[in-house]
């Protein structure tokens, strides 16, 4: 069994979500969504590396997956959700977990079987898959869902004779 969180990076919203990985089984552990707010981007950043860490830290997930960034129409905004991963980043690496990354499509694909689902699809998936009573708010879905991409990857790697899942890593 393997313990993976998955994060969703935002400047003012953060997503995570943990499960665990046993072959094709998955459980769900915990999931959330770290408020940053308005405020100056520093003290967000400061947020979400220390609120994330202690989601880590209470955890304790042996890897970590995230989504990759993607060029937004608007370059301040690229930035500041570049700032926000690198933070999280950060944040699992230091406690020794080993980081991940998928593109958007990678993950709508593997959850729903098409690169451009929409985010309710999304939400609908994460639920059927990981048996939760309840739709997760929209940034940990998306966190659990990079997290159930990262399970389904590293089970689909590990059945190939002489592979790693090093594919995907942040170096």
């Amino acid at each position: 069994m393997i313990r993976v969180v998955g994060i969703d990076p935002g400047s003012r919203i953060t997503g995570f979500g943990i499960i665990d990985c046993e072959g094709n089984h998955l459980r769900h552990v915990d999931h959330g969504a770290i408020q940053a707010g308005d405020g100056e981007l520093g003290e967000r950043l400061r947020r979400i590396f220390s609120e994330l860490g202690a989601a880590i830290d209470r955890h304790a997930p042996a890897e970590a997956a995230i989504e990759r960034v993607f060029m937004n129409k608007n370059a301040d905004s690229a930035i500041k959700l570049g700032q926000a991963r690198g933070v999280a980043i950060v944040a699992a690496s230091l406690q020794d977990v080993a980081v991940h990354e998928y593109s958007a499509n990678q993950i709508k694909q593997a959850l729903v079987g098409r690169g451009h689902a929409t985010k309710t699809q999304i939400q609908h998936m994460v639920k059927i898959l990981l048996n939760l009573r309840e739709t997760p708010q929209a940034d940990a879905a998306d966190a659990l869902a990079v997290a159930v991409c990262h399970a389904h990857t590293r089970a689909s790697l590990q059945r190939i004779p002489g592979r790693t899942s090093r594919a995907g890593r942040v170096s």
